[in-house]
């Protein structure tokens, strides 16, 4: 067992990459002041991510909620401002693009939201939901040009062209996600972020717009960032996943591989968590019980970001200094595994064993909510 040098090598080449992000950093400032607000500090909702998606595949995206994986697709699409870091879509940086140039580039890349009912304008019927797209990018000129394209959208979207006429409050929550992916798709676009475009659903809806996300790849030739906290989601749709854990991803590899063989700690404890439903299985398999508070944002652990609640946690680099991304040589991994542990080949070989880990509690969240009140009261107060 050896490792690699731990400066990531490019597995695809610059032709096959569509979405290539490089340090990409989106932080929040938090003020405070009573008359003059001063920035006090910083929301770190996604600090340092280096991710490439290439043409036609299906990136999964997967954390618990607040890990930053919504503000990292948002901020993909320019629908977040970057704090830092680089955006390049086709090989052109788009990070920097603003005005008509990005309005422009805008159809190119569109979104699927969680919220199927919230994401529809509830006053607008579904013909002109899905024109008003394709008006503002000059692909037709009006309702009656578009009407077959219209039609055609909804077939694949597998609702009847009688829903042209309806409004969003007529139809179920599949079915308003299906418009919301016809309206996405309305455009010809080349990437779709979609950000938990099933959670909001029944588990039998779930399936069905799932594969008709998969139907719909292969006839337009679609390239997805599906992000998702459903770990049974992400393998059924992805070619590759990555996992997100406060502002940054601790693991990537081909869906297959990191199911099989997760190497970070925080992944496999995510996987320990899903049940399986074979009773010998689940009383023999692995079990992993995170303790202690996830960390602000606003004040994330130095060193490794997990190391507060990793059971493999070592008293020297842990606490210290921050692990890369890195591409390794374990038994059972495969050639474009990447983690971000320090520690990755010895916690597979069985060299370092877990331990109990003390709970903390994490009181910055309390206590910035704290400040805040205390603020709004002193601003109620009137002046003499």
């Amino acid at each position: 067992m050896t490792t690699t040098s731990p400066e990531p090598t490019a597995t695809a080449s610059d032709a096959d990459v569509l979405v290539d992000v490089r340090g990409l950093k989106v932080h929040y400032p938090i003020t405070k002041g009573i008359i003059f607000d001063k920035v006090v500090g910083h929301v770190y909702a996604v600090d340092g991510v280096d991710l490439q998606i290439r043409r036609g595949e299906t990136y999964g995206l997967v954390g618990e909620s607040g890990c930053g994986k919504s503000t990292l697709g948002r901020a993909i699409l320019h629908l977040e401002p970057a704090t830092d870091g680089t955006v390049t879509f086709g090989g052109e940086p788009i990070s920097t693009l603003t005005g008509e140039d990005l309005r422009r580039r805008r159809k190119d890349l569109q979104m699927v939201f969680q919220d199927p009912m919230g994401s529809l304008d509830p006053r607008q019927s579904v013909e002109a939901l899905l024109v008003e797209g394709m008006k503002a990018h000059g692909i037709v000129r009006d309702a009656k040009e578009a009407e077959p394209r219209l039609r055609q959208l909804l077939a694949d979207v597998g609702l009847p062209s009688a829903a042209l006429k309806k409004y969003p409050h007529e139809f179920s929550g599949g079915q308003r996600q299906r418009i919301g992916i016809a309206r996405a798709l309305s455009v010809n676009p080349e990437l779709i972020v979609a950000d938990e475009p099933v959670s909001a659903l029944d588990v039998s809806v779930q399936a069905q717009v799932i594969n008709l996300m998969s139907d719909l790849q292969a006839e337009y030739g679609l390239t997805y960032l599906v992000i998702a906290h459903d770990l049974a989601v992400v393998r059924h749709i992805s070619d590759r996943v990555g996992v997100m854990y406060l502002g940054g991803i601790v693991e990537e590899a081909p869906a297959d591989g990191l199911y099989a063989a997760p190497l970070h700690p925080y992944t496999r404890a995510l996987l320990s968590a899903v049940p399986v439903p074979d009773p010998v299985v689940e009383d023999t398999r692995e079990q992993i019980l995170l303790t202690g508070d996830l960390p602000s944002p606003a004040a994330p652990p130095a060193g490794c970001r997990f190391h507060t609640r990793c059971p493999w946690r070592q008293e020297t680099r842990c606490d210290t200094e921050r692990p890369q991304l890195r591409l390794v040589e374990i038994d059972g991994a495969g050639a474009e595994h990447k983690v971000a542990c320090h520690w990755a080949e010895q916690i597979a070989s069985g060299e370092i064993q877990p331990h109990a880990v003390a709970a903390q509690v994490d009181e910055t969240g309390a206590q910035l909510a704290a400040d805040a009140e205390a603020e709004r009261i002193v601003d109620e107060i009137p002046f003499a």
